[in-house]
């Protein structure tokens, strides 16, 4: 017989369901949302932990992302961005267990970070706006390298590839749909190393499957704001709230100094 354990602790779980929802919004509406999951979860378990149980969680509301842009991505990017990603996460798995949690926190919440305060400087600047970029092998292989790495260790892809990404200006349906067909390529591949590494253990798994009905309802929340956002207030929303998840991965990355 299998036996039946999840995480006890009833905390966990008033994180655990806005963490959730937000990576169905991610999935669905609002790419940057999805950054905010591991983060919240963090502050009741181990990242490794809370890694784990979000794993399948993503993976599920991965495919919901796919069939709802099936028909709108770049095809471009992806040829530049999934064969990084696919190294990023070789990268994560051979390094997991020497790697220093915090480091990795504090590095992507500086990437995030600068790359927000980067952003809406240049809103409030009076000056003509910058032509969007195109795909480019060398960027997207190095931030796509990134976020292979960084989403390995914690789920935190996004403020490396909102760097390659967002300054390209794609319409909104085509830069979710290149992401969800990246990001479901990326996590999918973790699922291996995950289990080989051990942390897919029968308590986070049967966690991650109390999680699940929570998804459906991100997914058609993130939809709904999809539909109705305009482009511009779109991107704004998803690097503010880029920016606040790399305040939150930084000031958990200096804790082990100041703490």
């Amino acid at each position: 017989m299998i036996e039946f354990s999840i995480v006890a602790n009833p905390l966990f779980y008033v994180v655990a369901v806005p963490a959730v929802l937000s990576i169905g919004i991610a999935k669905a509406g609002v790419g940057g949302t999805g950054g905010l999951a591991t983060p919240l979860m963090a502050l009741v378990v181990t990242v490794p932990q809370a890694a784990a149980i979000m794993l399948p969680i993503i993976c599920l509301a991965d495919i919901f992302a796919v069939w709802a842009f099936r028909k709108r991505w770049h095809r471009r990017n992806l040829w530049i961005i999934i064969p990084g990603g696919a190294v990023g996460v070789v990268l994560g798995t051979l390094g997991f267990r020497f790697l220093d949690e915090a480091a990795i926190k504090l590095v992507i919440g500086v990437i995030a970070v600068w790359f927000a305060i980067h952003f809406f400087v240049g809103i409030d600047r009076k000056r003509e706006e910058r032509p969007p970029t195109g795909p480019h092998v060398w960027k997207g292989g190095f931030w796509s390298v990134m976020t292979g790495f960084t989403s390995f260790v914690a789920h935190a892809g996004g403020p490396p590839m909102s760097v390659y990404m967002i300054p390209q200006r794609l319409d909104k349906s085509v830069y979710m749909g290149t992401l969800a067909f990246f990001y479901a390529f990326v996590n999918y591949a973790k699922i291996g190393p995950y289990a080989w590494l051990g942390v897919l253990n029968l308590t986070n798994l049967w966690t991650s499957i109390v999680l699940l009905p929570v998804v459906p309802l991100g997914i058609l929340l993130g939809l709904w704001i999809h539909r109705n956002i305009p482009d511009v207030v779109f991107y704004r929303v998803v690097v503010a709230l880029l920016f606040l998840t790399g305040v939150k991965l930084c000031w958990d990355g200096v804790q082990p100094w100041i703490g």
